[in-house]
């Protein structure tokens, strides 16, 4: 593999980076989840550094070569591309959801975002709501013309007409790998060091996520604490493990929600918590592969309770490790996920009552059951792997 970098300076990283990618883009495609901030100046910064990634990829790409661009921070390359390059063959795959035209026109810059996607063959999404947004804005910002999934744009040889297609391409994990990995001795002993580690309760409850605000943490805590207070779960029978792992730390509005999320998990264990036996078992880390595969192993119910998500590869992992069928995963309607892992128990993060009901299913389930729904979900994982995915969408974008 031959990386060519693209290198930024420190106000490029502040302004087209965590600025205009993470404050603005990542927000306003999440549902304004948190309030999108518009500036000029992080749009300049956009533009210019989507320049240098396309005439990178310009100067090295061999004749007739196959481009693929990934995700929200590039969605001007491909245009931009398409103009230097017309040669090559182009597509677009993008990690998060598309919003709908009610949010997306809030962008100040959404025609120019629509063209830059435009100068792809293939542009690739998640979640077929997310084909339907993106059809809709190319045809209410940039007065495109649609038809089925294919978007006629006006950016081929000389101004000729071309036809972009749009599809739906759940992106996944490798699940031979994870499952080989969770089938080690090494990671199976830890598993159980793990369970020791927590005074063996009945029950562990796991939460592994970005410390993002669309993850939804704050709704779970929420949840579980009142679940304690109802004791319907509790110390030392069950505990929780929530992993937050560092994310965008330059963000303020990511700063805030650490500060939120910490002291919700400090209070709930000053109310809950028994001496040696906290209620929440709090770790603000990032970990290798490998002690992620135990955690998952070590777990009987996995939470993904986000409030607007992508895909969500942590339900995915989680299923990919359970080769004994045992385990639950409750699972939030608004991740990419829930389209494929049919199986799981899907809740609505904002209705606690749901939430609540949903998590004690899942701890109260049946080994039966738990083996029904977990053979369910490994079955779709394991045939729609990363693998395949990739191969469904460098076949279509060559088709």
């Amino acid at each position: 593999m031959r990386l060519l970098p693209v290198g930024l300076s420190e106000d490029e990283v502040a302004s087209y980076y965590a600025g205009f990618s993470n404050a603005t883009l990542w927000p306003l495609y999440h549902d304004v989840i948190a309030r999108p901030v518009f500036h000029r100046q992080w749009w300049r910064a956009y533009q210019q550094v989507n320049g240098r990634f396309a005439e990178t990829v310009a100067a090295h790409a061999a004749k007739g070569a196959t481009v693929w661009v990934h995700d929200y921070q590039l969605q001007l390359v491909p245009a931009l591309l398409r103009a230097a390059r017309p040669d090559l063959r182009i597509g677009f795959f993008n990690h998060i959801p598309f919003p709908g035209f009610e949010i997306f026109a809030q962008l100040p810059w959404r025609r120019e975002i629509v063209e830059g996607l435009l100068g792809a063959d293939l542009v690739g999404f998640q979640r077929q709501q997310d084909v339907t947004n993106f059809l809709r804005a190319c045809r209410r910002a940039a007065g495109r013309t649609t038809r089925g999934a294919s978007v006629t744009a006006d950016n081929g040889p000389e101004g000729s007409r071309r036809a972009v297609r749009a599809g739906v391409f759940p992106i996944s994990i490798d699940f031979a790998g994870l499952a080989d990995l969770a089938r080690s001795d090494a990671v199976r002993t830890r598993a159980k060091e793990i369970r020791v580690a927590l005074r063996d309760p009945e029950t562990v409850l796991l939460g592994v996520d970005r410390l993002d605000y669309t993850k939804g943490i704050l709704h779970r805590l929420k949840a579980y604490d009142e679940l304690l207070a109802e004791h319907r779960l509790g110390p030392p029978s069950t505990a929780l493990v929530q992993v937050a792992s560092p994310s965008r730390e330059r963000v303020e509005q990511y700063q805030v929600l650490r500060e939120e999320v910490e002291t919700t998990v400090g209070r709930i264990n000053g109310e809950h918590g028994l001496l040696g036996h906290p209620a929440v078992h709090y770790l603000h880390h990032s970990y290798p592969r490998d002690e992620m595969a135990a955690l998952y192993l070590a777990s009987d119910v996995m939470l993904v309770t986000s409030l607007r998500d992508g895909m969500n590869l942590v339900a995915k992992e989680y299923v990919a490790c359970r080769e004994d069928e045992s385990g639950a995963l409750v699972l939030s309607e608004f991740t990419g996920a829930a389209d494929e892992l049919t199986a799981a128990y899907r809740v609505n993060p904002h209705d606690i009552d749901g939430l609540k009901d949903a998590v004690i299913r899942a701890v109260e389930a049946d080994r039966s059951e738990q083996r029904r729904r977990m053979r369910s979900m490994r079955r779709r994982v394991r045939e729609h792997d990363v693998a395949r995915w990739a191969a469904d969408f460098l076949g279509e974008l060559q088709g």
